[in-house]
């Protein structure tokens, strides 16, 4: 069991690295490194004033017992300067320390939302069911825990890099100070131990460490399902914002409410888990910090009272006892800070892994062969696969001429839209041969994408806004009935929730008229307009001047009119197995 512990910690501390490894290799790492080094220059320079201030005492201290003032005001102001200069390294260590972790965490942020947007990630770990769950919490609150508290941790003014110094700065100074002591053992004489207090300080941090990490271990658990049930409930929130019109529609308040308690009871549960532990690692480290107080002096009193030492050689001994003491209990002062570094370490270095193997899918030679060349559009025995494995389309044959349009029909549920995410090379599962002709290409699905912005982002994504003028805009939008909102184009809002479903149908269009793609994919992108609109937009696009080649997925009969060919999707679905049941 120890052993696995170990191998556990081992393998942590290696994936601490993996993650912050590439950014101190990076295109930043010239200035990461001067203001680490400088972090740490001012962490060594901390301690240094900390040896000083341990000397004032015995110095201070010793002025008072002999009853010496003008030793006692020059103590004073010597106190003084210490502490200007111990200020200004404490203000100026924190704000670089602040520096590197902004920087960090922007760097970090780039490369995460990188992987995440390449080849489609985003898409496959919803698509194929993935545990890796809320990834936008992971880069948002995630990373921006893993910078702070890596740096906390590790070069902070608490952190393991001034503990290692300070013990040993200071273990020198407890070890001249703390003398020998004999202890008798009766007929057989005594014994004497060097140096004792070094040895009392450091058997007091070895239990309180081992102790800790027996009643703390759990937190790393808790605290990785604390992440993911405050995401989930964040969620939940963000998604009733998002539909609000539908829920008021259904009038689903309740059912709303019941999921949003239902969820938040996770939250509360895991909490009270969480606030069990760290009372018992508070109990502990409580009575471990308070004993510390009186400890060394308990541990000094022989030789004060055998006037070995002076009251300033006492104070001196106890507080270079205390502090090495607290740079032995690293671990116990710092555990559930530790516990919740594990577990965002744990979080990160999932989700990584898992955008790096959809990545390394992405780039290995695919089942779909999609390639581009040619004219129209041409699908050749292509087979589709649902993400469970089970059979959704087999043997599809298409071909689209240049310039066409051609109807794709068949019950809801036969694999329309999917065959249509084949074309656009985010479905993986199958395999078969799609070509389509060189050039422009743009799907409009049946809600379109409204990002965050003002209205004329929305009419230029997925594109930044170019030079169109003004005059033709206006124009564009006039002919897909949206000239009401010629007024509002730079004004940011809410668009998704602004807009219904057919005027964003009918800004779509209004894309389609910009870019002019020569490949167009329509997805029920005419299902909320009425059949007049649906007509003049089919219109617009069989007579436009550059001749799109048009395929379409749809239910309604009046669709037939606007396309040269139509294709059944139910011709191509497998047969279902023959039922084996007695009869």
């Amino acid at each position: 069991m120890e052993r696995d512990e170990n191998t556990s910690r081992l393998a942590f501390l290696r994936e601490a690295w993996r993650l912050a490894e590439p950014y101190w290799q990076s295109e930043d790492k010239k200035i990461a490194w001067i203001l680490l080094l400088s972090v740490i220059g001012l962490n060594l320079f901390s301690v240094f004033l900390n040896v000083r201030l341990n000397i004032w005492r015995n110095d201070f201290y010793n002025t008072l017992q002999e009853l010496d003032e003008p030793g006692f005001f020059k103590q004073l102001g010597v106190f003084g300067l210490l502490a200007c200069v111990f200020i200004v390294v404490l203000v100026y260590q924190t704000y670089l320390q602040q520096m590197l972790q902004i920087r960090w965490r922007r760097w970090l942020t780039q490369r995460y939302l990188g992987q995440w947007l390449r080849d489609k990630a985003y898409y496959h770990l919803q698509l194929d069911g993935s545990t890796t769950d809320n990834p936008d919490q992971r880069i948002s609150d995630d990373l921006e825990r893993f910078t702070r508290m890596s740096l906390v941790l590790t070069v902070g003014s608490t952190g393991l890099l001034n503990a290692v110094v300070t013990l040993f700065s200071f273990l020198g100074i407890l070890w001249s100070l703390s003398g020998p002591l004999t202890v008798p053992l009766g007929s057989l004489g005594s014994v004497t131990i060097p140096a004792y207090m070094v040895w009392f300080a450091l058997l007091y941090a070895i239990i309180g460490t081992w102790l800790t990490f027996k009643v703390g271990r759990p937190l790393v658990s808790l605290n990785f399902a604390q992440q993911r049930y405050e995401a989930d409930f964040r969620f939940s929130l963000v998604r009733l914002r998002e539909n609000t019109e539908s829920v008021a529609l259904y009038g689903g308040e309740t059912r709303e409410e019941h999921g949003f308690l239902d969820r938040f009871h996770h939250v509360v549960d895991n909490f009270r888990a969480i606030m069990q532990r760290i009372k018992l690692v508070n109990w502990w480290t409580s009575f471990y910090g308070q004993f510390a107080v009186i400890f060394p002096y308990i541990v000094a009193a022989p030789r004060f009272f055998s006037k070995e030492m002076q009251l300033g050689g006492l104070m001196q001994t106890a507080d270079a006892f205390g502090t090495v003491q607290g740079a032995l209990s690293f671990i116990v002062n710092s555990y559930t800070d530790i516990a919740e570094w594990q577990s965002v370490v744990q979080r990160l270095g999932g989700f990584e892994q898992r955008l790096q193997t959809i990545g390394a899918a992405a780039r290995a030679p695919q089942p779909i062969a999609l390639t581009q060349g040619g004219q129209g559009v041409a699908v050749q025995q292509l087979e589709l696969d649902l993400p469970g494995g089970g059979m959704l389309l087999r043997g599809v044959d298409l071909d689209v001429a240049p310039g066409t349009a051609t109807l794709i029909t068949g019950p809801t549920g036969s694999g329309k839209s999917t065959l249509l995410r084949a074309m656009a090379g985010i479905w993986p599962y199958g395999k078969g041969a799609i070509r389509l002709a060189a050039g422009k290409m743009l799907f409009l699905p049946q809600k379109p994408y409204m990002p965050l912005g003002t209205l004329r982002d929305s009419l230029f994504y997925p594109g930044e806004i170019s030079n169109v003028p003004d005059e033709r805009l206006h124009q564009i939008m006039q002919t897909v009935g949206l000239g009401a909102f010629i007024p509002r184009l730079d004004e940011s809002d809410n668009w998704a929730q602004r807009l219904s479903l057919g005027e964003q149908q009918r800004l779509s269009f209004a894309r389609v008229l910009l870019i002019q793609p020569d490949l167009l994919f329509l997805d029920e992108a005419t299902s909320a307009l009425d059949e007049p609109s649906e007509a003049q937009f089919y219109d617009l696009l069989r007579t436009a001047a550059w001749h799109p080649t048009i395929v379409s997925v749809g239910h309604r009969g009046t669709l037939a009119a606007f396309h040269d060919d139509q294709k059944d999707i139910g011709a191509f679905r497998p047969a279902p197995p023959p039922d084996k049941s007695p009869s």
